[in-house]
């Protein structure tokens, strides 16, 4: 007598925060290699992302959890911040597991209170959604935070009516809870077949992944407003041509645009020392990401106040 197989589950689940709350390393923890860039700055991610999670159900049948990373939610000050809010409103709308990020190693606080309420607005009486709160960067709190952090986090869902499946404590850059993540979500998944091609791991465009890995670079060791007017555009990948096949290269060529020459200096640094520096740390990644060497022809360009600008937002790709 033969059983029933166990069906089958696929679905989306969104990680939403503030910024800086550890949302992309958690992502990179979750999918097992880098999809999404990560920086101490905040507002480091300005794209949802999307990563592919395969693993085995609880029920014994397989899953497929798509995760999407999500810009950090803000009070905006600039036409770009709008947008971004918008990406992570659009999210909350489409997945099937909104998860929300609270750092433990700082108090929930009134943005993460206006996140809280934002989810119940929009998730409100729809069954399908399921809501998780995983509470981050346990790496560096200290022995108490987690624990309290997570009384703050019921405390907060039961302020704002929000409806929590599963509260999960994780650190993505340890891999703490991780594992644990992962099966709560996938618990909550519908059934359903298969998103993704089984080799497919994310779903960023080559032009987009080189583009945010100089970004990555060029984001390492600056401050101030500098990060926010940092702005990246992939502008030509080819294969070098009468290249024999045992030796192949790939041209790749990319502007960093910023919003002053006062930026622009910063960018390249004395004598071109900063820019250089940002290339090759680029470079590395970007062959790994494509698994060919690359010559990367690398320029700074401004842009004035491209944030606010909606036809600079539009060739910028926001």
């Amino acid at each position: 007598m033969s059983g029933t197989a166990s069906p089958y589950r696929s679905g989306f689940a969104c990680l939403i925060g503030r910024p800086n709350v550890g949302k992309s390393t958690l992502m990179n923890a979750l999918v097992g290699e880098k999809v999404a860039i990560t920086s101490d700055k905040p507002q480091t991610t300005r794209r949802s992302i999307r990563g592919v999670v395969r693993r085995q159900a609880a029920d014994g049948g397989s899953a497929e959890l798509v995760m999407v990373d999500t810009p950090g939610v803000h009070r905006p000050r600039t036409l770009l911040g709008e947008r971004l809010n918008d990406l992570v409103r659009d999210s909350i709308a489409e997945v099937d597991v909104v998860t929300l990020c609270l750092p433990s190693d700082g108090p929930v606080g009134p943005g993460d209170r206006r996140l809280a309420e934002q989810v119940v607005e929009q998730v409100g009486s729809r069954r399908r959604t399921s809501v998780v709160v995983a509470v981050t960067r346990t790496d560096l709190g200290r022995g108490a935070d987690v624990p309290e952090r997570l009384v703050q986090a019921q405390r907060l869902a039961d302020q704002v009516g929000l409806d929590v499946a599963h509260f999960v404590p994780t650190s993505g850059t340890r891999g703490d809870g991780v594992d644990v993540l992962a099966d709560v979500l996938v618990s909550l998944l519908p059934e359903g077949p298969p998103l993704f091609p089984l080799e497919q791991v994310h779903d960023v465009p080559v032009d987009v992944l080189i583009a945010e890995l100089v970004r990555e670079a060029a984001l390492d060791g600056v401050r101030d407003e500098l990060p926010h007017s940092l702005a990246v555009v992939t502008e030509e990948v080819v294969p070098r041509e009468d290249r024999p096949e045992t030796r192949p290269l790939t041209d790749v060529r990319v502007l960093v645009y910023v919003e002053r020459d006062s930026q622009k200096a910063i960018v390249i640094g004395k004598g071109g020392e900063r820019l250089k520096h940002v290339g090759t740390r680029a470079r590395r990644g970007i062959e790994g990401a494509l698994g060919v060497p690359v010559h990367l022809d690398l320029r700074v360009k401004v842009a004035k106040d491209w944030q606010r600008d909606p036809k600079q937002l539009r060739r910028l790709g926001f």
